[in-house]
């Protein structure tokens, strides 16, 4: 139901957000739920997963690709440095440039939980057909680079 006093074309757009917003809930929690298991909160597992796939990376870049700011960051470093999870390095050519890596008990972790989350993804997904994947894929991409 709509309030009179809003244009349908904003009454519509407000609906797309709401749906959007419950079904990215439900799927970030479907799909994470399994790192309660393991006491890593969904930062730390972007971390992890980051530098699993992509290699050591410097922190201000980890933060970038896992969309936390720089203070955030830290601190999710520092919790995963306290696990024995990564370890952090000084470039020896920037001594301001600190390079974060997995340790082999971070390596060993998320070796370990990796293909769950990955065959969980493919579940949730397995419900839109590979076209429409390939479609939600473009117009999520195109909402979010034209709001950027």
């Amino acid at each position: 139901m709509k309030p009179k006093d809003i244009p349908d074309i904003e009454a519509k757009a407000l609906q797309l957000y709401t749906v959007l917003m419950r079904a990215s809930n439900t799927l970030t929690e479907k799909l994470h739920r399994h790192l309660l298991d393991h006491r890593l909160s969904i930062s730390q597992f972007g971390v992890m997963e980051a530098l699993y796939h992509l290699g050591s990376m410097c922190q201000k870049d980890l933060g970038t690709k896992i969309l936390k700011t720089s203070g955030n960051i830290t601190l999710v470093i520092d919790n995963l440095e306290k696990r024995n999870l990564v370890k952090r390095m000084k470039d020896r050519s920037d001594r301001r440039r600190v390079s974060v890596t997995l340790t082999d008990s971070g390596q060993d972790l998320i070796k370990r939980i990796f293909p769950d989350h990955s065959r969980t993804a493919s579940e949730i997904f397995s419900v839109l057909t590979p076209e429409e994947q390939q479609t939600l894929k473009v117009l999520l991409k195109k909402l979010g680079l034209a709001n950027a």
